[in-house]
């Protein structure tokens, strides 16, 4: 079948109306989420991850992956009316976003923003759905040891993403792969790293370690913390229309973002962040005035809502065709996947094609949705801003805690949620990235069992991982990666203590 009858079989299962009323539910509450400051999809796709269960694969994953790129579109909203940015991707938003409001042009940048969404998600779409099956043809020549690699790669390339210190992002890995081996061997069938636990028996839950070090994690470190939600101009409207310059000034932005973002977003371990920055970068680079960017350049607003929304498509790529989640939302939908049933990898798109081109529509479906629902909604946003965290927090603890419990009807598994809180808002505090950590503990199991399956293959022969070329060339480039972070993260440390000391001396001998 071609891409246009994947398409229609794809839009026979979205335009359902189960899906359609998962679709919209989870781009609302996507919405609602994105535009808190300080929250993020994370925290709502776990408190909903034990309601899927009780859904169809296809539906579930319809309203989770809605909840995701929903959130992509209300993000903008805070960073440019508050400057306080609803997840880390919407942070470039502010830098443009923020002056515009303060020049009374929020109404405007409020409306280009969904509109650069809205292309840059569409852009998205359409490289997924061409790209997908080429990359899942190519995934079909992998074997245990291509896997191994690949995910190795994933893990290391995840750590790269760490802005304060790359050894720590690798610490994250591995504590999330320490995390992940829980449970009782595949082969032996002996428990380990239980404590005595039984409950542990079945390895540690998907839900109570992402909701606790994300959702718990950040609510700790926020609740001290406060914010004044100052008061925001009347939106109508008339002020939401934007000039035609603004217009002219955005397409290619737009363009050239929504290309960024959909080709970082198929790399795993990249994810939004990162190409709303380097979207943002390109542009400033490129402009005549370079320094209108950061005073209110619509172009600074435009570039890096496309790259955003763009990414969040194609981060389904490497996710559905190889196994390998590009970011934690990711790694959390691919655990989704498992927990139905559905194995990812390059078989999804044969053994569950319904299911997969029924997202691809259901992406279309949903980010229409999104365009028709945040221009009118923008208002309600704005007042949903005022409501004091001193009530939110409370809510979004009361609900996670139900919806871990719901699960197994275990009180174990809300302990769980509150340890591994507590773990989370440790890291914050050693200022170790919780996301390298949740990406490790949802691979970890799958590279145990192809790095095993890989030596038992070869009757434990290490050198089968280097003898093909695809897991050989894999292998070398995570040794690069590998021992690029090592030499980056303390080489200038050496070379900036003498300029240190230069500078001293310098200032003593002016005085």
């Amino acid at each position: 079948m071609n891409i246009f009858d994947n398409l229609l079989m794809g839009f026979g299962v979205a335009l359902s109306w189960e899906a359609l009323l998962y679709c919209f539910i989870g781009v609302t509450l996507g919405t609602f989420i994105g535009v808190l400051p300080g929250l993020g999809p994370m925290v709502t796709i776990g408190m909903l991850l034990p309601i899927t269960y009780y859904l169809d694969p296809t539906s579930a994953i319809i309203m989770l992956a809605g909840i995701y790129y929903g959130s992509q579109y209300g993000n903008s909203t805070a960073s440019i009316l508050l400057n306080l940015p609803g997840t880390s991707a919407g942070a470039v938003t502010c830098l443009d976003g923020h002056p515009l409001a303060l020049q009374g042009r929020a109404g405007s940048a409020l409306f280009m923003t969904t509109i650069a969404s809205f292309f840059g998600s569409c852009f998205g779409i359409i490289v997924l759905a061409s790209l997908a099956p080429v990359l899942a043809n190519f995934a079909l020549q992998f074997g245990p040891t291509e896997y191994f690699a690949l995910m190795l790669l994933g893990l290391i390339a995840a750590a790269i993403l760490v802005r304060d210190s790359l050894v720590r992002g690798l610490v994250s890995v591995l504590l999330g792969l320490l995390l992940g081996l829980v449970g009782t061997d595949i082969y032996s069938g002996s428990p380990r790293f239980t404590f005595g636990f039984l409950k542990l028996s079945d390895g540690i839950g998907l839900v109570p370690i992402a909701t606790g070090v994300f959702g718990v994690a950040l609510i700790m470190a926020n609740a001290g913390r406060h914010v004044v939600n100052g008061s925001t101009e009347k939106l109508g409207w008339r002020s939401m229309m934007p000039g035609p310059g603004d217009v002219r000034r955005s397409i290619l932005p737009m363009f050239r973002g929504a290309s960024i973002g959909s080709i970082l977003g198929m790399l795993p371990g990249a994810g939004p962040t990162i190409s709303t920055f380097i979207a943002y970068a390109t542009e400033k680079k490129i402009a005549r005035d370079p320094s209108r960017f950061g005073r209110g350049a619509i172009e600074g607003v435009a570039a890096p809502e496309a790259s955003n929304n763009a990414a969040s498509q194609t981060g389904f790529v490497p996710t559905l065709t190889l196994g390998v989640p590009g970011d934690p939302v990711m790694a959390v939908m691919l655990g989704a996947l498992m927990i139905h049933g559905v194995p990812p990898g390059p078989m999804l798109l044969v053994d569950h094609a319904p299911l997969f081109w029924g997202l691809v529509a259901s992406f279309f479906i949903g980010n229409l949705l999104l365009l028709i629902l945040n221009i009118p909604l923008i208002g309600l946003w704005v007042q949903l801003l005022k409501v004091p965290y001193g009530l939110l927090y409370p809510m979004i603890i009361s609900f996670v805690c139900i919806g871990v419990y719901s699960i197994n009807n275990s009180v174990f598994d809300v302990g769980l949620v509150m340890a591994f809180g507590l773990f989370g808002y440790m890291m914050l505090l050693l200022s170790i990235e919780p996301a390298p950590m949740l990406l490790g503990f949802i691979l970890a199991p799958m590279i145990e069992e192809n790095f095993r399956r890989s030596l038992i293959l070869s009757r434990g022969d290490f050198m089968t991982f280097v003898e093909t070329p695809i897991s050989g060339g894999l292998i070398a480039l995570s040794a690069l990666l590998l021992g690029w972070i090592i030499i980056s993260d303390f080489y200038p440390k050496k070379t900036q203590v003498p300029n240190q000391d230069a500078g001293k001396e310098n200032s003593g001998g002016q005085d």
